[in-house]
């Protein structure tokens, strides 16, 4: 009994040994990066690294009216120091992107301070007078929001939302909602993406699984196909077809179904078609891998006992290759929601996914607190429709079959 313990012990320790560089790849690539993006959603430091003094002394403001002098000599105080260093800049894109307006206030303020703090200086009566805006209770609303270390300042930003100086939510309207309508419209798009995916993946599955082996095998290369080229590759391809003196256009002209160009080409057209294409072989090799499992026996009984062509497939049929369907709607659904360039070379102003706007704040904006804000609404989005998804369909029936 010893022995065969030991063993499967042995046994055990081998796999695991195994496994872990797997662990280990997963743990650096996929959790530690996640973790750092979902942390980067909630820090709030670039104000705080600046003027520390300011966001100690901050605190102890009730938030009405204006903050004790103590507070106006730690605002200067923390300007000089960021003048001699060149930091203010970043306090001053911070304070923006609460308040449009205090961008101009620090730097002019910056600008205006000298570099040594002169003794007896009454900064609560000098700081107004280079910028009536520090006379005002906004710009310290501002300040104390972003003292920092934590808030949800970003997390409620990539939900249109604020906070008002009670700390009640509100809509963000001088945004117009961007964010919202952006995820709503992400989502929209690869709803509409996995159906087609799944009305074409069907019936191409089954002359997979109909035709000869020779057939078959050209078939699959040919759907396999997009998956062995590039996606940047693909989106060209299609600019080129789609666009008004592509292949389709001239094509439908000359043979006389329309007369003029059709606009197929950086509009919601555009992005469909590509996506399609792209994600087409993900629907279909789940349907495909189902279909194959379905005893032919079955079906020849249903027609033997007087079962149409009809009844047959919806009660026979469709119940045992639901799973594949699942699976591969699933698939397309979540590739679907992060894909960047396609919409970009082929889409309108409108037709742009969350993660354009990631990009966007990552690299032009340079607003890593709100890009990573969105990226964390879409990785919980994903989340919890495949939750709620696993609910209703059950998890033992996602699968090839």
């Amino acid at each position: 009994m010893s022995e065969t313990t030991t063993t499967g012990f042995s046994i055990k320790a081998a796999g695991l040994f195994l496994v872990l560089p797997l662990v280990l790849f997963l743990l650096a690539v996929f959790f530690v990066p996640l973790a750092g993006m979902l942390r980067l959603s909630i820090e709030d430091r670039d104000l705080s690294s600046v003027m520390p003094l300011t966001a100690e002394a901050i605190k102890r403001w009730d938030g009405t009216g204006l903050p004790a002098p103590a507070v106006y000599d730690a605002v200067a105080l923390d300007l000089m120091a960021a003048k001699k260093t060149r930091t203010a800049g970043v306090a001053a894109r911070r304070l923006n992107y609460d308040t449009p307006s205090l961008r101009t206030v620090i730097t002019a303020t910056v600008r205006s301070l000298p570099e040594i703090a002169g003794t007896g200086t009454d900064w609560a009566a000098e700081l107004p007078v280079i910028d009536p805006a520090w006379g005002r209770p906004e710009i310290w609303q501002a300040i104390a929001r972003a003292r920092g270390p934590w808030s949800d300042f970003y997390l409620l930003s990539a939900f249109d939302l604020r906070r008002d100086p009670a700390g009640r939510l509100h809509a963000a309207r001088d945004e117009g909602g961007l964010y919202v309508d952006v995820l709503i419209r992400t989502f929209t798009i690869a709803f509409t993406v996995t159906v087609i995916c799944i009305v074409l993946a069907l019936p191409a599955a089954f002359l997979l699984m109909s035709t000869g082996a020779g057939v078959s095998s050209l078939l699959m290369i040919v759907l396999l196909l997009p998956l062995w080229t590039s996606v940047l590759v693909r989106s060209a391809a299609w600019m080129v077809i789609l666009q008004k003196n592509g292949l389709i256009n001239t094509l439908l002209i000359n043979i006389g179904l329309i007369g003029q160009p059709l606009e197929l080409i950086y509009n919601r057209t555009g992005v469909l078609i590509a996506l399609t294409h792209i994600l087409l072989p993900y629907a279909v090799l789940p349907i495909l891998g189902a279909m194959r499992n379905v005893p032919r026996n079955q079906t020849l009984a249903a027609n033997s006992l007087g079962a149409g062509p009809l009844r047959t497939f919806f009660s026979v049929y469709l119940p045992q290759i639901l799973p594949g369907i699942s699976a591969g709607g699933l698939l397309v659904f979540i590739l679907s929601l992060g894909y960047y360039i396609t919409p970009l070379l082929l889409g309108g102003a409108g037709d742009q996914l969350l993660p354009y706007y990631i990009a966007f704040n990552t690299t032009q904006t340079v607003n890593w607190g709100l890009a990573a804000a969105l990226g964390s609404v879409l990785l919980a989005a994903t989340f919890l429709l495949y939750a709620a998804y696993i609910r209703l369909v059950g998890v033992q029936r996602i699968g090839l079959g």
